[in-house]
């Protein structure tokens, strides 16, 4: 017998001062079988830092073929494509030749860098891939905040991330490695 996702509802009052973007989501996440809480709490990170009416969730782990969430034009084009973890090349190079905008959400701490020194020279021809890194003990802590029925607050400023709910409060600073900013 196939086991089946289980479904959380959360509801994100997004006060996102950097891209001066505040709104309120509700939304509906189907958390796979084979997916933890930290890594379906990113998903909804992700969400957050990248927000529009547009942005949607899609298959996820239970298709090759999609993301984690985009957002498409409404001809029907890819224009942001969120991937998360550590995926293969290939599959980053197939997202940015359909995607007019990639970000990469990396986590797992130690695997990261060994990850990026890797795939550096690979990846680095892709002028449209952006690969921000979520701080382990950040992911954990956000992990636990999941309950079936959600709502938080999420602040947005200065590249911290702040997640809050009645009872607490999860910072979050991801980190960009990719491009290299200078300066």
């Amino acid at each position: 017998m196939a086991l089946k996702a289980t479904i959380f509802k959360a509801t994100l009052n997004i006060a996102d001062m950097d891209r001066h973007y505040y709104a309120d989501h509700q939304l509906t996440i189907a958390q796979h079988p084979s997916e933890n809480d930290e890594r379906m709490m990113i998903r909804l990170l992700a969400f957050a830092l990248n927000a529009s009416e547009e942005l949607e969730f899609t298959k996820g782990l239970s298709t090759d073929d999609e993301p984690e969430l985009w957002r498409k034009s409404l001809s029907d084009e890819i224009e942001l494509w969120i991937e998360l973890g550590l995926p293969d090349e290939s599959r980053l190079r197939k997202a940015c030749n359909r995607s007019r905008q990639v970000i990469l959400y990396a986590y797992g701490a130690r695997a990261v860098p060994v990850w990026m020194e890797k795939h550096q020279n690979k990846l680095s021809r892709f002028n449209n891939l952006t690969i921000i890194s979520l701080p382990d003990e950040s992911t954990e802590a956000l992990a636990r905040l999941a309950e079936r029925n959600m709502n938080y607050q999420v602040t947005i400023q200065d590249g911290e991330v702040s997640f809050s709910n009645e009872g607490a409060l999860v910072s979050i600073t991801p980190e960009h490695l990719f491009p290299a900013r200078t300066g």
